[in-house]
């Protein structure tokens, strides 16, 4: 039987959280994508916490007319790094969670990095 797509990157995403984790110094910034909706929050390993988050969900309230394309994904970048900044995090390790690094999850990295975080 054939795994699915979403099966072969969980796989990846295993192979991923070997090498990187978060910690105090530098969380762990990971990226999730759904069909509607594209997600980022700043993780630290070592407390099991999530220190920051932002999301297309939670910025359509705000804006109208943002949606989970390219264009969403750089406003929601720069919103974590906007938030990220409010708490002192400057540095962060990029987790792109099983997903190639193209398209929307470049475009969350892009907007991160154009509003000041250091990967």
């Amino acid at each position: 039987m054939k795994a699915s797509k979403n099966d072969t990157r969980l796989h990846r995403k295993i192979r991923i959280r070997k090498k990187i984790s978060g910690t105090g110094e530098r969380p762990r910034l990971v990226v999730f994508r759904s069909n509607l909706h594209i997600y980022a929050q700043i993780v630290d390993d070592t407390l099991g916490q999530s220190l920051v988050s932002a999301s297309t969900l939670s910025l359509k309230k705000a804006e109208s007319g943002l949606h989970c394309n390219i264009a969403g994904a750089t406003r929601v970048g720069q919103e974590i790094a906007r938030l990220a900044k409010e708490k002192n995090i400057t540095k962060v390790v990029f987790d792109r969670n099983g997903y190639i690094y193209h398209g929307r999850v470049k475009a969350v990295a892009d907007g991160a990095r154009e509003g000041g975080l250091e990967f």
